[in-house]
């Protein structure tokens, strides 16, 4: 049986709370779980200690148990000490989509460009000032 630790949704439309549970990976993400090992609300500021509340002395029996967290989870298991921080790579994040590169290359073209000559219009302009 494959153990996962992952966030169970609940809340109503737009106002989500979390529970954080031990469940077999083949259930439904709201359905049948073993434990209950916390509580997570996204509503609440960043540095609040209720945001994540988890009991950690659990989470440690399930990992042992050979429950592998999610992405979400893992975060909040390396925020709370329990695990190692892992390097985490995404080397597409900052490449731009194809919209932004569209506009990227024609920037590019109009600076390449060649600019108008306006030594006609600077001649009249100095002319007028050399009459004052």
């Amino acid at each position: 049986m494959s153990m996962k630790i992952r966030l169970a949704r609940g809340g109503s439309k737009k106002r989500p709370h979390y529970s954080i549970v031990a469940t077999d990976s083949r259930m439904p993400r709201d359905g049948r779980f073993l434990e209950k090992l916390g509580t997570y609300n996204p509503l609440l500021a960043k540095d609040s200690e209720d945001r994540v509340k988890m009991n950690a002395e659990r989470v440690q029996y399930w990992l042992g148990q050979g429950a592998q967290p999610t992405d979400r989870v893992a975060r909040f298991l390396e925020a709370a000490g329990l695990r190692e921080k892992k390097v985490r790579n995404n080397p597409k994040a900052a490449v731009p989509g194809k919209r932004m590169a569209e506009l990227t290359a024609k920037k590019a073209a109009r600076a390449a460009a060649p600019a108008p000559v306006e030594a006609p219009a600077e001649a009249a302009v100095e002319a007028a000032a050399d009459a004052e």
